[in-house]
């Protein structure tokens, strides 16, 4: 298995070398397909760095640097493989710098400056001087940097990162607790992981979109946010089917207003056909001059519920989901390249599922891109694992990053639910009334920020939620069964029956099963496993698979299932694909068993 992971690392070096020969910088893609600019600079590539590992960087004044000693490959982080610093123990603090300016034509622009992600809390200093903070790991934001950069010419841009994974006052989902990776916890990500880039932007130009399809009367509804406007200002929306406009609106341009734009004999977006519209948006000023130009795009689909069915566009669907950690043996959390975020997508639709749960990590705008295109169903989840501290702090930490997070990504036909937090346990004591009021207040937000559905938490104990979901790894496909099978009074599984409410009739889904153990090879580690005991053979692979497939599909009100999972992650070796990608299995047969749906009138 070494063997085989090791030629794998080879081959995404040699991977990423070609693409640094290509365009001189890696992921040289623009990170934000949905929402795109013309002009931008990515500022991926070659930055110089130091651990500051005592903390005491700013008593030295390290914001005032003009370099460092040593050199790291953005946007992979410094655990990383492909970062080429490849450093694995905790980092609890890191300094960045490197050299930015503003081409001459950005003078009378406002000059914003993002980035993908960055893990945990990160300080922006341009030339010594703070320009902006954010806190949390797996949110995008960005800094308004105009003040800074408007003279063409160069500057020291210097990011300070803190990332205390200890504390239990920040989500670090599954990176380990502990130096080595054990049990469901994996390697680390401190610092950049994501794409960081300037762009230039007029000082009347949209801040943002939200994006709503409205299939049954046939339209979309677009709120816009601009970062400035005057009177006369006009906002232009046009839909597009390839060349060929559908339809053009034009309002004005204000944050209290909305775009509403008809699509007559709408093409519906689904697993099966998932069409998209092509989008322009333009802000006009009173001349009808283009003052800021974005394209976007929409799928025109609907999710919702209807007593205990999930409908796709007004139609019950049954979800066939896997479970996708998206790590990556050279790159943790980053993928190595944007044609690998594509290729898990295209492994697992040969697999037989038509979507993920995208598990402890939330996944980078470009994965989002990809599963619009292709027809991929996912649920929008983070890393909530290591807010231990059921607190204040603690719980604004989270509830801030939530919020960003759920903003980002609404606009994705693809993602379907919101699901905040995994194996949510509730404490004992004066804490259980923190926690409610935490998951309550979780809840709130995502139905105040978008319309899709929400999972409180997956699996363990639910408090206030849309979908039921339940965990059970049991191996064997009659006890399964038995245990799934709604009971003469009403009753269904619980993970946690004396901790949570009663299932009161939501879409019912087992989001975690299987996890059967096979090792194509030699172990990863002393500390491989997976669920409950392996099978002997591939053989008996096969038939526990299947077992396990025909007990959940039996079950009248079970509206769908999430396998365990993608591929093996370092010791968890329970995937259907190693964790270089490569099949462990015949993939024909792997796809009849999983593909399977209920026979139901």
């Amino acid at each position: 298995m070494r063997k085989i992971v090791s030629l794998f690392v080879l081959g995404c070096l040699l991977s990423v070398c070609f693409t640094y020969a290509q365009t001189g910088i890696p992921r040289p893609e623009y990170p934000r397909p949905q929402f795109e600019r013309n002009t931008w600079i990515n500022l991926n590539g070659k930055w110089s760095f130091t651990f500051d590992f005592g903390k005491s960087g700013m008593d030295r004044k390290l914001f005032e640097s003009k370099g460092f000693d040593k050199n790291i490959t953005v946007p992979y982080c410094p655990e990383s493989k492909l970062s080429g610093v490849e450093y694995k123990d905790f980092i609890n603090a890191m300094w960045y710098h490197r050299k930015i300016q503003a081409p001459e034509n950005w003078s009378d622009q406002k000059i914003l400056l993002n980035f993908g992600a960055v893990d945990y809390y990160a300080v922006i200093y341009i030339d010594g001087k703070l320009a902006g903070r954010h806190w949390g790991g797996t949110s995008s934001f960005s800094i308004d940097v105009t003040l800074y950069l408007n003279d063409s010419k160069e500057h020291d841009l210097v990011v300070y990162v803190e990332d205390d994974q200890r504390s239990g006052e920040q989500a670090r989902g599954k990176q380990s607790g502990n130096f080595f990776s054990q049990g469901c916890d994996y390697t680390r990500t401190t610092g950049i992981w994501q794409t960081v880039w300037m762009e230039a932007v007029n000082p009347k130009g949209l801040k943002s979109t939200y994006i709503v399809p409205d299939l049954d009367e046939e339209r979309f509804i677009i709120e816009p946010k601009f970062y400035g406007t005057q009177k006369g200002q006009k906002l232009r929306v046009t839909v597009k089917d390839g060349n060929k406009t559908v339809s053009t609106t034009i309002v004005s341009a204000s944050d209290n207003n909305y775009a509403i734009v008809p699509v007559k004999k709408a093409k519906t977006w689904s697993p099966e056909s998932p069409f998209l519209y092509d989008i322009d948006l333009d802000v006009l000023d009173t001349t009808g001059k283009i003052l800021d130009h974005v394209q976007a795009y929409a799928g025109m689909r609907k999710i919702h519920v209807e007593g205990n069915k999930l409908m796709l566009n007004n139609e019950p669907y049954f979800l066939r989901l896997v479970l996708d950690q998206g790590f990556y043996p050279t790159g943790v959390w980053t993928a190595p390249t944007d044609n690998d975020l594509k290729r898990d997508i295209e492994l697992l639709m040969q697999a037989g599922f038509n979507g993920a749960r995208l598990h402890q990590k939330v996944f980078e705008e470009r994965f989002h891109y990809w599963a619009d295109k292709l027809g991929y169903l996912t649920w929008g989840e983070t890393s909530s694992w290591g807010i231990d501290n059921i607190g204040i702090e603690a719980h604004r930490n989270f509830l801030s990053e939530w919020e960003e997070i759920v903003v980002r990504d609404r606009n994705h036909p693809s993602i379907i639910a919101w699901t905040p937090l995994n194996e949510a346990g509730r404490p004992d004591g004066e804490r259980a009334k923190q926690y409610e009021r935490f998951v309550r207040d979780l809840y709130r937000i995502s139905h105040a920020l978008d319309y899709r559905p929400v999972n409180d938490a997956s699996g363990w104990v639910h408090v206030i939620t849309d979908l039921w979901t339940v965990h059970n790894y049991e191996q064997d496909g009659n006890k399964l069964r038995e245990a799934l099978i709604p009971k003469d009074n009403g009753d269904v599984f619980q993970n946690s029956r004396n901790q949570e409410p009663r299932y009161a009739g939501q879409p019912y889904f087992i989001d975690e099963w299987g996890g059967i153990k096979w090792v194509v090879g030699k172990q990863f580690a002393e500390n491989t496993w997976g669920y409950g005991e392996g099978p002997k053979t591939e053989e008996e692979f096969y038939q526990r698979l299947e077992s396990l497939t025909d007990a959940i599909i039996s079950i009248p009100h079970m509206m769908g299932h999430c396998y365990t999972q993608l591929t093996d992650v370092e010791q968890e070796q329970n995937g259907i694909y190693n964790y270089d990608r490569t099949a462990k299995f015949d993939m024909k047969r792997i796809k009849a068993i999983l593909s399977k749906t209920p026979q139901r009138k």
